[in-house]
């Protein structure tokens, strides 16, 4: 039977991390107590701190030798990811704590595939959880009470987490008979109409998974190729770069492309939507934007067309790491336009903007076996380059 692994400071909320470990055992699974305290030494536990701060990459004097409890605790965040990392039998992670142990566990807990159960008890739970779960599939549980004894309201959110962590672990699901090769794709509005005609041509032999391209969404793509749950990415649809770059709201990490770069999954690519960059409602535009090329997209979205200067900045940052990437690749530009409103006619046609975005692309491809830039004379949203997509993928996939 997988495990599961019970994280927490035993120097401080050794009782609480006990108790769970005791109800676990009671549901039937098989637990494990590891401490990540950075005080002293913690009773009860089944890994001490000790055996997890050796996986520090530089030892474990890193962890337990500091005096900041900031540097402290940072640093066996990074011993836990590469002690959770080193393990195969991993049912489920459960985790308890504050602020300190909730920032601590929850980011080794995201280098976790997605599948792998998370379930964080914190009292930072109703907040703002978004630095915390990311693009993964880790459940945070409000406290109600403060991690800081065992009560009668603590007992039964505490019981109720490692009762559910428990369950997780001993059901794991199992792979479907009717599971396809899953290809992850990204969309925007202005990019729909391609990225419906390629589901059509290939939703019948693969599953599509269709990731909405607002900063969150790429990483979710990506986490899933990290996690070996797709068999390729037809990524249509880039245009968080340009948040990232220029300051939009739905930016992209400095992290995009980088799990392509690191599994060498087949990529075919795009530069869908790269003409804009996001703001909210009209109002928050920032100042120096707000004499710009914008179009009202709805109540609660403001476009901003990008210049040729900013997106030879976006052909740059996009072709670098195109260069990176080791598996195979097929790179599509659709020379006569890259979104819904960049058509001839439409309030984003830049012909000028749109050269200099081929342009900085082309200068920086790096031709190898591998990689293959295709330049189409047709719009994102043609029939003729959802075709041409689609035979990239399957020129990569034959």
């Amino acid at each position: 039977m997988r495990k599961i692994y019970i994280v927490g400071t035993c120097d401080t909320k050794g009782a609480e991390l006990n108790y769970a470990k005791e109800v676990a055992l009671l549901a039937g699974a098989d637990a494990v107590l590891v401490d990540v305290g950075t005080l002293g030494e913690g009773a009860g536990a089944d890994i001490q701190a000790r055996e997890v701060a050796e996986f520090h990459p530089e030892g474990a004097a890193a962890v337990l030798g500091q005096t900041d409890r900031g540097t402290a605790v940072s640093a066996m965040a990074k011993a836990l990811t590469a002690y959770l990392k080193s393990r195969n039998d991993i049912g489920a992670v459960l985790g308890l704590g504050g602020t300190g142990n909730t920032a601590l566990v929850t980011e080794a807990m995201r280098t976790l595939p997605i599948g792998v159960p998370k379930l964080m008890v914190s009292t930072v739970a109703s907040g703002n959880v978004v630095p915390y779960v990311g693009p993964n599939d880790l459940t945070m549980m409000y406290s109600v009470v403060d991690v800081a004894g065992l009560n009668a309201i603590s007992r039964r959110v505490i019981g109720n987490a490692a009762n559910a962590a428990a369950g997780m672990a001993r059901n794991p699901i199992p792979a479907s008979r009717d599971d396809r090769p899953g290809i992850g794709m990204t969309m925007f509005g202005v990019t729909t109409s391609c990225v419906t005609q390629v589901r059509e041509m290939l939703g019948k032999t693969h599953e599509i998974y269709v990731f909405h391209a607002t900063g969150v969404g790429g990483q979710s793509m990506e986490k899933l190729a990290d996690s070996g749950l797709l068999q390729g990415v037809i990524d249509v649809t880039t245009t968080e770069v340009p948040d990232l770059l220029i300051g939009g709201v739905f930016p992209a990490t400095e992290d995009r492309f980088g799990a392509i770069i690191r599994t060498g999954l087949p990529y075919v690519g795009s530069v869908g939507a790269v003409d804009m960059v996001n703001f909210g409602a009209r109002e928050t535009v920032p100042a120096p934007f707000r004499d710009r090329r914008l179009h009202v997209h709805n109540a609660q979205v403001t476009l901003m067309r990008t210049t040729p200067e900013e997106n030879r900045r976006i052909g740059t940052f996009i072709v670098e790491r195109l260069s990176r990437m080791e598996g195979p690749v097929r790179f599509l530009l659709p020379l006569q336009g890259v979104s819904a409103i960049d058509a001839a006619g439409q309030p984003f046609h830049d012909p000028e903007a749109d050269a200099a975005l081929f342009s900085a692309i082309r200068a920086g491809w790096r031709d190898a076996p591998n990689r293959r830039l295709v330049e189409i004379d047709a719009h994102i949203n043609s029939p003729e380059f959802a075709a041409a997509l689609v035979a990239g993928f399957h020129e990569l996939h034959a």
